[in-house]
This record gives structure tokens, sequence and C-alpha cells, in this order.
């Protein structure tokens, strides 16, 4: 299954999968802390598309999760206790990682991270950071299990959601994992 750079024949599908997973919140059924016509929106996808930075997960012609890959570290990124310190050249951010819901628990999300760890090491990146929103456990259940680790829980107002406890989540690869 390809992840690829999007084209703007997908942003439909993008934001068909950020309205699913927020009504998947709304029902009860996810805990993700994005909020309807806040974050993700499609212009969240446009903008990333614009930049270039805006990949597609693909299967049978049909896009099952998305994500924003580039060297962009949000504000609150400065100060946190990182252990691992590198220049900003070296760091590598996955931003809005999105798989549907109705493919929920088929390994999507791991193949995701699998392809953005690929991608930075291919960038010369060794360094990856992420962040989720404190409340989304299944996100933080799966960046544990594939060895990220949580260097700060930060109070923030995120990209336009307030009262957000931000999780910053780290991992090197260039140190042999934990275990």
């Amino acid at each position: 299954m390809p992840i690829r750079k999007a084209n703007a024949a997908d942003l439909s599908a993008v934001s068909a999968i950020y309205e699913a997973v927020i009504a998947a919140e709304e029902r009860g059924e996810a805990t993700v802390g994005w909020k309807r016509g806040v974050y993700p929106t499609r212009r969240t996808a446009e903008a990333a598309l614009a930049r270039g930075d805006l990949f597609a997960l693909e299967e049978d012609g049909r896009i099952l999760g998305c994500g924003i890959v580039n060297q962009i570290q949000v504000d609150v990124y400065a100060g946190a206790p990182w252990r691992f310190e590198a220049p900003d050249k070296a760091v590598m951010v996955l931003h809005t990682l999105a798989i549907d819901p109705s493919a929920a628990r088929r390994g999507y999300g791991r193949r995701f991270v699998a392809f953005y760890e690929a991608y930075a090491r291919a960038a010369g990146c060794a360094v990856l950071r992420i962040d989720t929103n404190a409340r989304n456990l299944a996100a933080r259940s799966l960046y544990q299990a594939l060895g990220y680790r949580e260097a700060a829980v930060v109070p923030a107002a995120f990209n336009g959601i307030a009262g957000v406890d931000l999780v910053l989540l780290e991992k090197s690869l260039e140190e042999p994992p934990a275990g």
C-alpha cells in the first residue's frame, strides 16, 4: 500500500477523513481532541499540499489515511526538555496523522509512522518529533509501542483549540531502542 505525496485530487478524501475522525469523537467512539470547523479542516490540508508536505496512504484506489511530514516545529517545542537535542535541520516532525475510522485497527497508523521514519532517515534527519493531545490515549499508546518517548505535557492553545494539554514525543534514529 503506497504512501505518497498527496495531490489536489486527494483533498476531498483527506477532508472527509478529518470529518470522519471528528464525527467519531462527537459520537464518543474516539478521543483525539480535534474540533469541527477549527482543526483540522480542508484548509489544513490545502496549506500542507501547497507546502508539499501532505502525504496520503492509499489502498485499492481509496485514501485511508493522511499525515503532514515536515521540519516545522510548533512554538511549544521551544524549551521542551528534549532528550535528543538537534539542530532544526536534523529534526523531522509528523503532524495531523489521521486514519479513516472505517479502516481503524488494521495497522495503517503503524505503517504511516514507519513511512515517516524512513522519510526522515532519507532526508538525513536523526531526531523525530510528534505531538498529540493528552486525551488521545490511542495515539499515545501507539507512539510508545513504536519507541517514542514522552518528553513533556505542555498546556497550550493549539491550532485554534484552547485548553489543550499537548504531549510532546521524540525518538532518535541513531540511538538503539530501549529495552
